[in-house]
């Protein structure tokens, strides 16, 4: 399974558009300008969303194909992982339809998108199946220190093949920033407790305490994804220019702590 990347920029995410930031990429032009400036600022990973024609999230197959096509072009030797995410729009069976078609080498997936309901579990253990044969490298997201333990625990039954895992871990919201989330150890614990398990792990943390956090999970072991998707702002609270910007500081960030 190939390693996640050291600093993974996620450029624009699901909900936010030009309202929130005007350099926030939408096309797949801007996505690939967005990745070439990034891969230069210190980035060697992308999380890609893709906008329909009205700026709407979409999880299309041919869409993203087309694009990962422009980026390993644009960004050689650049990690390229695109969302299955649902984003309000997108039933489980959608997701899974969408990464079964596209067979993308690199895919994040919510563990809390694909068990919505107990009764989900016989669908997604398929899935996983399936996945882990096709050699698909899921990064499995993960937004509290509950949902590593469910995922520990799915591990351990064995309905999520293999023993080592690429985990996303997720800090705060849109709404809270990253204020109220648990700290970072909390989740470690959790992970930690899977016996038998090894994790290639990243955190992503919103709002401006996003490069502390990001350069705190890259002096325990972990990797970072910094960019628009989680926060527009520096650590000092001003509006960055753009995602480059953003990998700009964290990247230096995590060189302070020999990152």
């Amino acid at each position: 399974m190939t390693p996640l990347p050291r600093l993974m920029v996620a450029p624009n995410g699901a909900r936010r558009g030009k309202a929130d930031h005007p350099a926030l990429p939408i096309a797949d032009a801007e996505l690939v300008a967005t990745a070439i400036a990034c891969q230069e600022a210190g980035a060697d990973g992308i999380h890609v969303h893709i906008r329909d024609a009205t700026g709407q999230h979409v999880i299309d197959a041919g869409h993203y194909r087309a694009l990962l096509v422009q980026l390993q072009q644009a960004v050689p030797g650049m990690y390229l992982q695109v969302t299955s995410e649902a984003a309000g729009r997108y039933s489980a069976a959608e997701q899974r339809a969408m990464m079964r078609d596209l067979r993308p080498a690199h895919v994040s997936v919510a563990l809390r998108e694909m068990v919505r309901v107990p009764s989900d579990w016989d669908a997604a253990q398929d899935f996983y199946a399936w996945a882990t044969a096709e050699g698909i490298g899921i990064q499995h997201i993960l937004y509290s220190p509950a949902e590593v333990r469910l995922f520990a625990e799915a591990l351990a039954a064995a309905r999520i093949p293999g023993n080592h895992h690429l985990i996303q871990l997720v800090q705060g919201t849109y709404a809270n920033g990253s204020a109220d989330s648990a700290p970072l150890a909390a989740y470690l614990h959790e992970m930690n407790r899977a016996e038998g398990m090894t994790f290639d792990w990243m955190l992503c943390a919103f709002g401006a305490a996003e490069t502390d956090r990001l350069a705190l999970a890259g002096q325990m072991g972990g990797k970072a994804r910094v960019g628009f998707e989680n926060s527009l702002w520096h650590k000092d609270g001003s509006l960055a220019a753009d995602n480059a910007a953003r990998v700009r500081e964290v990247d230096a960030a995590l060189r302070e702590v020999g990152c």
